[in-house]
């Protein structure tokens, strides 16, 4: 990524039954949040447990992301229908590597 150091928001879930519309959401989600100013990337997999990896160059830029009103929309939706729970942990990247 090379734009150290970095933060991530490691977002860890479960989905309730009911997940009507979560797929379009994501992906719409996903969309917005590359459009805003500091995102830097996202990685992510779900099976029985879901983990979205995003990446951002400061602090600001995610409590900017949390506060835009589409996505408050969204996490309302979540806790109300979508999630059986969720966890948030955001780290500062100091280092990375990788082998390709």
């Amino acid at each position: 990524m090379n734009h150290l150091p970095y933060y991530s928001v490691i977002f860890t879930s479960a989905l309730n039954k009911n997940t009507e519309d979560y797929n379009d959401m994501a992906e719409k989600m996903e969309a917005l949040a590359k459009k805003q100013d500091g995102f830097l990337g996202i990685d992510s997999a779900r099976n029985h447990i879901g983990i979205t990896v995003s990446y951002w160059k400061n602090l600001d830029a995610i409590k900017n992301w949390k506060a835009q009103t589409d996505h408050l929309e969204a996490q309302q939706k979540g806790k109300n229908k979508w999630y059986a729970w969720y966890n948030v942990k955001i780290c500062k990247v100091e280092r990375e590597y990788s082998f390709q």
